[in-house]
C-alpha cells in the first residue's frame, strides 16, 4: 500500500487514522501542498483532481477519503469502524458527514487560498471565516453528541468509528484557527479519549515524515 498524503491535510489525517485502527501498514508518499506539488503534472497523473489522499493498492487506485474509508471497511472487516446495525451505521455516517461535508470544506486550504489570493482577504478575516464555520458546525455536532444518552467514550459507542476519524482532524484545525473549544465539552472529551490511542497518536500531523522539524 502507498498513501499519497500531506501531514496537515485533514482528509489524509482521517485516512491515516482509519488505516492505523485497521492495523494496516503503508508507505507514506508526501505531496507538499504548501509548495503546490498537487498541481504539478506528476501528481495530476495520479489524481486529476490534484487532491490528497490517494491510496494505491497494487493496481487499484483509490481517491476521496469517504470512499477510501468505506473500501477499507469492506475489504478489511477486522477492527470494524461501523456499527453492526443499520441505524447505528446511519448515525455514524451522519456524524461523519456533518464534519466532512458541512465543516471541513469551508476551511479547506483551497478555499482559504482563494480568499487570500483572489479576493485579497486579510489574515484576520480568514481566521474569522474559519472560526465562524467551525464553531457553527461544532455547535450542532455537540448537540447531537449530548443527545445520545447511550454514547460511550467516542462519537458512537465505546470504540472508534468513522466519526472519530473525521472528528479528530477537525479538532486539530479548530485549535489552529483558535476556536474556543471550551464551548464543546463532549467534543473535547472524545478528542482526549482518541488521542490516548496509539492509532490516533501515530496519525497526528506532527508525527508524519513530512512534518516540519520545529
Amino acid at each position: 500500500m502507498e498513501l499519497y498524503s500531506y501531514f496537515r491535510s485533514s482528509t489524509s489525517y482521517r485516512t491515516r487514522i482509519a488505516m492505523n485502527l485497521k492495523g494496516l501498514e503503508y508507505d507514506y508518499i508526501s505531496v507538499n501542498l504548501a509548495e503546490d506539488k498537487q498541481l504539478e503534472a506528476a501528481f495530476k497523473a495520479v489524481n486529476p483532481q490534484g487532491l490528497v489522499p490517494v491510496l494505491q493498492v497494487d493496481d487499484l487506485r483509490l481517491y476521496q477519503s469517504p470512499a477510501i474509508l468505506e473500501w477499507l471497511e469492506e475489504v478489511y472487516p477486522n477492527h470494524p469502524l461501523l456499527p453492526k446495525d443499520a441505524a447505528g451505521r446511519m448515525q455514524v455516517r451522519a456524524l461523519s458527514a456533518m464534519i466532512g461535508c458541512d465543516i471541513h470544506p469551508l476551511n479547506n486550504r483551497r478555499i482559504l487560498q482563494y480568499l487570500r489570493n483572489e479576493l485579497t482577504v486579510g489574515e484576520d478575516e480568514v481566521m474569522a471565516w474559519c472560526n465562524r464555520w467551525i464553531s457553527e458546525g461544532f455547535s450542532a455536532l455537540e448537540k447531537r453528541l449530548a443527545e445520545d444518552k447511550n454514547r460511550g467514550k467516542f462519537c458512537y459507542g465505546d470504540s472508534p468509528t468513522f466519526a472519530d476519524c473525521y472528528l479528530i482532524p477537525q479538532v486539530s484545525s479548530a485549535r489552529r484557527f483558535k476556536v474556543d473549544l471550551s464551548l464543546y465539552p463532549n467534543i473535547v472529551e472524545i478528542d482526549t479519549h482518541c488521542r490516548a490511542l496509539k492509532a490516533f497518536a501515530d496519525a497526528d500531523p506532527m508525527m508524519q515524515p513530512d512534518a516540519p522539524s520545529v
